[in-house]
């Protein structure tokens, strides 16, 4: 099995070349003085030394191990608890984090590659600090300054760990039926009953205390969305001092066993009575959980994104090792029995998907990661405006299309390898049993596209659209003639995302049915869209610099392949969504 290698020559091309990133963070107040090109270099080399030699090789061990339950106790495989105290040692639990608690203060678009890196390496293990994360973003936007100050600098240092607690079994995706309820006490304190499933890291071993995030309703709360609350409920009580106290009144029931992601924790968690305190308001708790799903969705994205790059890592250079049949064109290696498969039209055609795929969504990502830093750092309240319009524009999309993505991209990996990628040995066929799961987590990809046609695009009454299309349009009228071969197929399919936007605009007004029947194909026109603006910002930077070494000349060409081979996707999908519902609803219930 091939090794990981953190991508870094192309983050950091990414980073300073397409998005010249230093000069927007020296522009914004809070990161200015906080990180610098030289800096985010050297986090991200460490970051990418860590996750190659110290996460890594758990990937496979961990798999086979995976967590185990027993009498309430989650123990991660062999290496895992070392491997996160060692993570956690280092400060990367925080690295996103608040500097007032202890946390490295890095924008987004910076821990969003150590992210990747950490992912790609061993996605199980990237959960574990994944749910710190996001348990940090809600209870730093939402709880009072005594629950931060008790909690934050210990869940930032990675002594305690997080979780989100949402989902019950009668309820997933509708989160407005869950019954666990919260019951108020003379102290200030609630007492939380009920019990959640698929509770990512919800009991293990790796710290010594997990502070659960509950949604539960109050007594005399409304049905629905707005009589969910938000509160703080951790395993083990925690003094006044800051020491720990008691245990509390909850518990894991049993770990679910999966098809991926195997030496991650997924638990049912059972409240009984259990101390809690409020996070923000009584019925602010969806709110409050949306704080993290912004950031959260967007690593969901990335745990895709790196798990095509991992698979692509091994393709590549399978292709390069493993000879089988000579080349139509004649011999490529003739002091060999055979030429390496890589000399094969669909081999290539699969590798360069891959690449395409995997390079593209890196720079997406990076792109929402921009706009979440201008939203949260910025000092001019229009460029907030804008930037916070568009990550609510863009996070269904880069939740949803780069783990499709990711799938495609990991089953193309796995293809490359033929019979050996499809058993164990090699890793790839354990890429896409973990990749599966990001499509579906965090709201599934069904879900997202809802989201982006329904909620973003026609709730908007295409408003949200139109600031992303208009910017397209403007770096199409300031790219320049030598660009035309990238901004002319962009303006193409920009167009036919136009008039899909206005086509379901109009029948949504007439046909609620309309916005389920043509939202997945319509967010994948949007991916691959986005993607192509992406591709030709970067083909825009390696054009000035395709001469000076191989890099740029790789990245050019592939960004050719992606407008030639993968763009025109988007003919077939526009089809789909204009043949409009009607067909949905041939068959009763019973005649399927």
């Amino acid at each position: 099995m091939s090794d990981y290698k953190a991508p870094l020559r192309d983050m950091r091309f990414v980073l300073n070349e397409v998005f010249e990133i230093s000069k927007l963070w020296s522009q914004l107040p809070g990161l200015a003085d906080v990180v610098d090109e030289q800096t985010a270099a050297a986090i991200l080399e460490e970051a990418g030394k860590i996750s190659a030699g110290m996460i890594a090789p758990l990937r496979r061990s961990g798999d086979e191990e995976a967590c185990t339950w027993q009498n309430g106790q989650v123990k991660a495989p062999q290496g895992f608890a070392e491997a996160y105290q060692a993570f956690a040692e280092g400060g990367w639990v925080g690295v996103g984090g608040d500097p007032q608690f202890g946390g490295m203060g890095m924008p987004k678009a910076l821990s969003a590659q150590v992210e990747e890196m950490v992912n790609a390496a061993n996605l199980s293990f990237g959960l574990y600090p994944m749910l710190t994360a996001g348990a940090c973003l809600s209870i730093n936007a939402h709880a009072s300054q005594a629950l931060k100050e008790r909690y934050l600098p210990n869940l930032y240092a990675g002594v305690w760990s997080g979780s989100m607690c949402l989902t019950e079994a009668h309820a997933g995706t509708d989160l407005g039926m869950i019954r666990t309820r919260a019951e108020p006490q003379p102290d200030g304190s609630y007492r939380i009953s009920g019990s959640k499933i698929f509770i990512t890291g919800g009991e293990h071993d790796l710290s010594e205390n997990i502070i659960h995030l509950v949604l539960a309703r109050l007594p005399d709360a409304p049905a629905g969305p707005k009589g969910i609350s938000l509160f703080l409920v951790p395993k083990v009580l925690v003094n006044p001092d800051g020491s720990l106290g008691a245990p509390n009144t909850l518990g894991c029931g049993s770990i679910e066993h999966k098809m991926g992601i195997k030496a991650s924790a997924t638990c049912v968690m059972n409240f009984d009575q259990a101390t809690g305190w409020i996070v923000d308001a009584p019925g602010k708790g969806l709110a409050a959980m949306f704080t993290m799903m912004n950031y959260e969705r967007l690593g969901v994205g990335i745990q895709g994104l790196a798990q095509g790059e991992r698979s692509y890592q091994g393709a590549v250079q399978y292709a390069r090792e493993r000879l089988q049949c000579r080349a139509a064109a004649g011999a490529q290696a003739p002091e060999l029995a055979a030429d390496p498969i890589i000399v094969h039209p669909d081999v290539r055609r699969m590798l360069l998907t891959m690449k395409a795929l995997n390079e593209g969504g890196r720079a997406f990502s990076s792109y929402v990661a921009i706009q979440l830093d201008i939203a949260k750092y910025s000092d001019d309240a229009k460029a907030r405006e804008r930037a916070q319009d568009l990550v609510a524009l863009l996070t269904p999309v880069s939740k949803a299309f780069l783990t499709d993505m990711g799938l495609e991209s990991t089953l193309h990996g796995q293809m490359v390898f033929g019979g050996h990628g499809y058993i164990r040995e090699w890793g790839q066929e354990q890429a896409v049993r973990d990749v599966r799961i990001t499509q579906i987590y965090e709201g599934t990809n069904g879900i997202q596209a809802l989201d982006l046609a329904g909620r973003k695009t026609v709730g908007s009454g295409g408003a949200l659209y139109r600031l992303f299309a208009d910017e397209i349009r403007e770096f199409i009228a300031s790219a320049g003639d030598e660009l035309g071969e990238f901004t002319q197929p962009l303006q193409n399919v920009l167009g036919t995302l136009d008039e899909l936007t206005a086509w379901l605009l109009d029948r949504a007004a007439t046909d609620r049915n309309e916005i389920g029947a043509a939202s997945v194909e319509y967010l994948q026109v949007f991916g691959y869209t986005a993607y192509a603006y992406l591709w030709a910002r970067m083909a825009k930077v390696a054009q000035a610099k395709q001469a000076e070494d191989g890099f740029y000349a790789s990245k050019l060409g592939t960004a050719r392949f992606y407008f030639a081979r993968v763009l025109p996707r988007i003919h077939s999908l526009s089809a789909s969504v204009k043949a409009g519902s009607a067909s949905l609803y041939l068959l009763d219930a019973e005649q399927f």
